[in-house]
């Protein structure tokens, strides 16, 4: 990697773990470049803005999220056994990333949804496309479920929409009273929401 795509990176990850931490409209370019170990003048090399520097984080934690998402609801096993194992990830990394700092972190995408859908249309848009995206993966499955009796919602698009809305709202309780038991009952919740048999 080079000097000028190393700076960058580092910029990245300082902005995301800095963001998750604390938000983002606390933050200042300074601060960011401090945590980076990276000079002011670097920042605006790569980003124009404090905005542009959001949209980045978000876009390279949906790559990861998505390639994530798409080798486990892609996978192997019957389609309500790939959605639990989403699930499942989805608790396990929340798990982990508590143990490691010792607080739930959330999901990146609702904290700024949170805090920033009234403040930025741009990073709004962008969330948007993300979320319609995860929707997107999950109704593929549902579908799937449904044309083999599995499950036996009228529509698969809003279902998967209420599966995302109920993965999203779990995890923003998980955040909330720091504890990931909070997300044991997505299983039990996604099985009601889906009428499955």
């Amino acid at each position: 990697m080079g000097r000028t795509s190393d700076a960058r990176q580092k910029i990245l990850g300082a902005a995301r773990s800095l963001i998750e931490g604390r938000g983002y409209s606390a933050l200042g370019v300074a601060e960011i470049c401090k945590a980076a170990g990276v000079p002011k003048g670097s920042f605006y090399y790569f980003f124009e803005s404090k905005e542009s520097l959001a949209l980045a984080v978000v876009d390279e934690h949906w790559a990861a999220q998505r390639r994530d998402w798409a080798r486990v609801l892609d996978g192997d096993g019957e389609p309500l056994q790939r959605l639990r194992r989403l699930f499942e990830e989805t608790q396990a990394g929340q798990r982990a990333v508590q143990e490691g700092c010792g607080t739930v972190s959330g999901c990146l995408f609702g904290n700024l949804t949170l805090e920033l859908s009234n403040q930025t249309e741009a990073v709004r848009r962008r969330l948007q496309e993300i979320f319609d995206a995860q929707v997107d993966m999950v109704e593929t499955v549902v579908t799937e479920a449904r044309e083999r009796g599995d499950v036996s919602v009228p529509d698969p698009r809003q279902a998967a929409r209420a599966v995302v809305a109920q993965i999203e709202g779990q995890v923003m309780f998980a955040k909330l009273y720091n504890s990931t038991e909070r997300l044991n009952p997505l299983w039990d919740n996604c099985l009601a929401l889906l009428g499955a048999r």
